[in-house]
């Protein structure tokens, strides 16, 4: 009786230690793997955007200076019909878009590629937020087009990849996400006015700036459908993600600050950069994303750069490799050699595939909290790293996570889940010195807001 009482005793100590394990208590952590945005990854088609791609070189020209009163020809027949279609697909969620064009006059005495004042027109549909409506996640293309003359609105210049590609992925993700509901605004665009000066894509950011819009991130796509390139390269399965090292916005006091406590590949941009090259890796079979550590194509330019002067985070997403004999030419044969941005030119899968990247970052981010403000570090002379931020109001937030990575890595490599009540970590025997950091907010359903790259010092008492 006495082995029996101490037999019963010895496993009841032992059953209330295994209960109270911390094992059994943790946080059960949110996948990472959201399924809405693995069904969205697959739903873009190849078919629908190759009819768009084809109805919008069908114009014939899209030249910033084209007819605008024709039906069928120019760019006001492409603007119209491109504003329709945004229609059609509201109509088809219970007018879940507000579309409407974006006007602005811009003078000839102000730009040497405007030979007279000429009225630049966006077409713009938003799919309003739930939760968050002045929170926006843009994704654009180019309704221009151009011939070798960029002043030229006479001659045929179908612009079929440039940039009838970009504008049919950004019709084609409007089709796939507006069958979604999500807490913050998804806004789809097509700026006009990019081969005289980017002039659609910076009226929207003054825009945008004037009305006070919460912008997360710009998506630029130009050029989402060419898989051959000048150097005889045929690849379909790589693309680029352009995006500038560090806001040009920043103060004086910011610039000298990094160079004693780094972050001069930490900019916003580059934070977003980071996280399409994540959620292709996460979402996307056989696609792999090429961050390139630059604003841009060498010495040239895109519609997200008027964002970038704002300080907005906004990239570039196009093919890798281009084929110049295919861009801002005349159509004609020289040589045996075919000149012309034509129809032939265009690989309708490939540019799926871009369309979805797009769909599933612009989900990811809409979906999430907005990130962490006021990030700030300290840790130096000390054998750990400490970080706060201000808490994120969202009723979605679960948790944060705390990055951390080399400061030769190009992306976050170690990472480490934070209570969501808890805005004060110490990272316990990681030096300062050896790493970079950063914080996310991280949503019910796993999906995170932007790293954030901490701005601040926590000053040691």
């Amino acid at each position: 009786m006495m082995w029996t009482k101490l037999f019963r005793k010895t496993f009841s100590v032992i059953l209330m230690a295994f209960l109270a394990a911390p094992w059994l208590h943790a946080q059960a952590w949110p996948s990472p793997v959201d399924p809405r945005i693995s069904a969205i990854a697959e739903s873009p088609s190849p078919e629908r955007l190759e009819a768009d791609i084809r109805m919008l070189a069908g114009f014939g020209t899209r030249n910033t200076f084209s007819d605008t009163l024709s039906d069928t020809r120019g760019i006001g027949a492409a603007r119209r019909w491109i504003k329709a279609e945004f229609d059609k697909i509201s109509a088809a969620c219970g007018g879940c878009l507000e579309v409407y064009y974006q006007r602005n006059l811009v003078k000839a005495a102000d730009n040497n590629r405007i030979p007279q004042d000429t009225w630049v027109v966006n077409v713009v549909a938003i799919q309003r937020g739930t939760q968050f409506p002045n929170r926006y996640v843009i994704m654009s293309g180019d309704i221009d087009s151009r011939a070798s003359n960029t002043m030229d609105g006479e001659s045929d210049a179908p612009g079929a990849n440039d940039n009838a590609s970009g504008m049919a992925g950004a019709i084609e993700a409007a089709r796939v996400l507006s069958q979604y509901k999500f807490p913050s605004s998804i806004v789809y665009a097509g700026l006009s006015g990019e081969e005289q000066g980017l002039h659609g894509g910076r009226y929207m950011a003054e825009v945008a700036v004037a009305e006070g819009w919460d912008i997360v991130g710009v998506l630029n796509n130009d050029m989402i459908g060419n898989i051959e390139g000048i150097d005889g390269v045929i690849d379909n399965t790589t693309f680029r993600v352009f995006s500038e090292p560090t806001p040009v916005t920043e103060t004086e006091q910011q610039r000298s600050s990094r160079r004693f406590y780094g972050g001069e590949v930490d900019g916003v941009s580059r934070q977003l950069a980071r996280y399409v090259h994540k959620m292709t890796d996460l979402y996307m079979t056989n696609m792999r994303a090429l961050m390139i550590y630059r604003l841009d194509r060498f010495g040239r330019g895109g519609h997200h750069r008027p964002f970038n002067d704002f300080g907005f985070a906004g990239v570039r997403i196009m093919e890798t490799h281009e084929h110049y004999d295919r861009q801002h030419q005349n159509i004609r044969e020289e040589n045996g050699i075919k000149y012309g941005d034509v129809i032939e030119g265009v690989n309708f899968e490939y540019a799926a595939k871009l369309t979805a990247v797009n769909a599933i970052t612009l989900a990811g981010l809409a979906s999430a909290p907005a990130a962490p403000k006021n990030v700030k570090i300290g840790g130096a002379v000390q054998p750990s790293t400490r970080l706060q931020w201000d808490a994120v109001e969202d009723p979605n937030l679960i948790a944060y996570k705390v990055y951390w990575r080399d400061t030769t890595s190009p992306q976050w490599e170690k990472f480490r889940y934070v209570d969501k009540n808890t805005t004060d970590v110490t990272l316990e025997n990681i030096v300062i010195d050896n790493y970079l950091f950063g914080v996310a907010a991280v949503g019910r359903d796993g999906n995170e807001s932007l790293v954030v790259f901490p701005g601040g010092l926590i000053r040691r008492n």
